[in-house]
């Protein structure tokens, strides 16, 4: 038998967890769509509770970022106490995202938390928008590293760069350059050159799907800190990834076999 619940929603109140994908309304996945219509109350942080539309008898509950564990309960109290709710992240909520937040938040709360039904809802997440927009530079092994230093210390992030170069992965890098610590990104780039980085391609995807996206690709030793803010993903090539020039536009991509002299 197994452990995990059934996918299908009861009848009273649940908790969702939806990734809303990249941006683009069209990369809402169905089933994520369908949680909307049918929840009583939308909690997430700001930017995101204002993707979902308001209807009667919807009440978005919004709130400012860095607030996770404080959003996660209050949600939960909420689907205990009946309500139809769905906690909303941008690309896949199990990617860096709120779905972790909840699994934290029930397993420190008290014990009639336990029967809160949970489903959490896959979205589009930005490293895969990002990579089928280039064309397909996760095409091998991969890995993907939040560079935010604020649930871990910046040692294991630099010792996580430098095994992925080591590794030979392709490297999606999220949350790459913030306002509140723009130095990180800086220092991330240069530890992937002193690792061994070479020149391998950089995409740098900005808010891909929407009006706003723009994507660039350059050499890792021509690539600047401020390339990148916080709507972008940093998808670092591995020595295999290649730039195929063509009148059609140009791709991206990681052959999926490997020579035997990759580095």
């Amino acid at each position: 038998m197994s452990v995990f619940a059934s996918s299908c929603a009861p009848a009273e109140g649940w908790l969702a967890v939806a990734g809303l994908g990249p941006g683009a309304v069209g990369l809402v996945t169905p089933e994520a769509a369908e949680a909307l219509a049918q929840a009583t109350d939308v909690v997430g942080y700001l930017p995101y509770v204002e993707r979902v539309p308001p209807r009667p008898g919807l009440v978005r509950h919004a709130s400012d970022n860095r607030e996770e564990l404080a959003r996660a309960r209050q949600a939960i109290e909420l689907a205990a106490a009946g309500r139809r709710v769905v906690v909303v992240s941008s690309g896949d909520p199990g990617v860096f995202a709120m779905a972790a937040a909840v699994c934290e938040a029930l397993e420190a709360g008290p014990p009639a938390w336990g029967g809160v039904e949970l489903r959490v809802l896959p979205g589009i997440t930005a490293m895969l928008a990002a990579s089928a927009r280039a064309g397909a530079p996760l095409g091998h092994d991969f890995c993907a590293i939040n560079l935010s230093d604020n649930l871990k210390p910046w040692a294991l992030i630099e010792r996580r760069l430098r095994l992925a170069v080591e590794a030979d992965f392709a490297i999606a890098l999220y949350n790459p350059r913030s306002k509140a610590r723009p130095e990180g990104f800086a220092r991330a780039l240069q530890v992937l050159r002193e690792a061994g980085g070479g020149t391998r391609p950089v995409l740098f995807a900005r808010a891909v799907s929407t009006p706003d996206e723009h994507l660039d690709v350059v050499g890792l030793d021509e690539a600047t800190p401020e390339m990148a803010d916080m709507r972008t993903v940093v998808i670092v090539g591995s020595s295999q990834t290649r730039l195929l020039a063509r009148p059609a536009g140009a791709l991206l991509y990681t052959p999926r076999s490997v020579s035997g002299d990759a580095a």
